[in-house]
């Protein structure tokens, strides 16, 4: 039993759901930690002693709400536009998890309504409700993202996870993603060549275009764009050998019906 324990422990690390699943928890709840002091406002200083106005907040509240607010803000709409430009954009044009994000822009959309009330909200209980309702919606939609739209991706040909949560952290920090018009892979070793093509993919905007730069025919390499993205990317030989292949993959204006 201590052996299969073992390998079972090791497998979970080096799973790339869990790995994500772990990046993707760590910052909601960094979130949660921010809206707390919103959603359960403590006592100010001077209350009860008649320095309360009519909405209940001291002398100088407000504008220490908005300050609070407003970092807090910043901070979640950091981590959704990480997310929409990672993970959900590299979902949205396949398939098996086209119609998920589709749900997740329901939740974003929501989302963003209550993320506007919180950052406009004048007193401690207008920002307390606002950032009640954040969390509220925040709790699905990390639920969805954690529970059905990681393993989905994990799933998807060309084991792309693991440098899209790369980029989402990078995002996170502040950072910029390689926009290369250019990939050339020669010099990646071989098992990190298909997780980049597909990451830089998923970057891509409708008419967008990469050319990849490689040593060979890469037809495993096609039939898993065409396994995860059918209908949905092109693929035009610009070079074919004998020493170096060029291929321009491209992500097209118009995206097929589902």
């Amino acid at each position: 039993m201590t052996q299969s324990s073992g390998v079972f422990i090791q497998s979970t690390q080096t799973d790339p759901v869990v790995r994500a699943g772990a990046v993707i928890r760590t910052e909601y709840e960094r979130l949660h930690t921010l809206l707390t002091p919103l959603v359960e406002p403590q006592p100010t200083a001077g209350a009860g002693n008649g320095e309360k106005d009519g909405t209940g907040d001291a002398e100088g509240a407000p504008d220490r709400v908005t300050t609070a607010a407003t970092g807090v803000v910043g901070e979640i709409r950091r981590h959704l536009t990480a997310s929409a430009e990672t993970l959900h954009a590299a979902a949205a044009h396949a398939p098996e998890s086209r119609l998920l994000v589709s749900a997740l822009r329901i939740t974003r959309s929501a989302l963003d309504r209550h993320v506007d009330a919180l950052e406009t909200a004048g007193d401690s209980a207008s920002a307390a409700a606002a950032a009640q309702r954040v969390e509220a919606v925040l709790s699905v939609h990390r639920a969805v993202e954690e529970d059905i739209l990681l393993p989905a991706l994990a799933a998807l040909p060309g084991g792309a996870l693991p440098p899209l949560v790369a980029d989402y952290e990078t995002l996170l920090r502040g950072g910029s993603l390689d926009m290369s018009a250019v990939i050339d892979v020669r010099p990646i070793p071989r098992e990190q060549r298909h997780p980049l093509v597909f990451a830089r993919y998923a970057r891509l905007t409708p008419g967008g275009a990469f050319t990849l730069v490689n040593n060979h025919d890469p037809k495993p390499l096609h039939k898993q764009f065409e396994a995860a993205h059918p209908g949905a990317y092109t693929w035009d030989y610009v070079e074919q050998g004998p020493a170096k292949w060029q291929i321009r993959i491209g992500r097209p204006k118009h995206q097929p019906c589902t």
